[in-house]
């Protein structure tokens, strides 16, 4: 088998991660519309995940969440997005970077990435 020179893995991974990152910019820009969500699993242990150590203990491996209804403070860089989530009422700061992200999918439309 040839050789791949352009690395073509490597050009599609980062350019499905600059589809997650524009969706996600545009929702804490503007909010989610109309009925899209987002389900958004990811590697919990990967460098740069930050998790509390009680979410870590409950997802050692890996962890999905759901951002629709209610989430605040959604920031996104080049990098990474954080976002404040409620888990069993106990609000939560994580923070994930987006090569730990395993998939991604709004079922609204039924669109995913993996």
């Amino acid at each position: 088998m040839a050789t791949d020179h352009i690395r073509y893995d490597v050009l599609a991974r980062d350019a499905l991660r600059g589809v997650l990152r524009r969706v996600l910019t545009d929702a804490a820009e503007h909010g989610l519309p109309g009925d899209h969500h987002f389900f958004i699993t990811f590697v919990s242990t990967a460098d740069g995940v930050k998790l509390s150590p009680r979410l870590l203990a409950q997802y050692p491996e890996e962890m999905t969440v759901i951002l629709q209804h209610q989430f605040w403070d959604l920031v996104v860089t080049e990098e990474r997005f954080e976002v404040g989530l409620s888990f069993g009422g106990i609000p939560e700061r994580l923070v994930v970077p987006f090569s730990s992200i395993k998939s991604f999918f709004d079922p609204s439309v039924q669109f995913g990435l993996q």
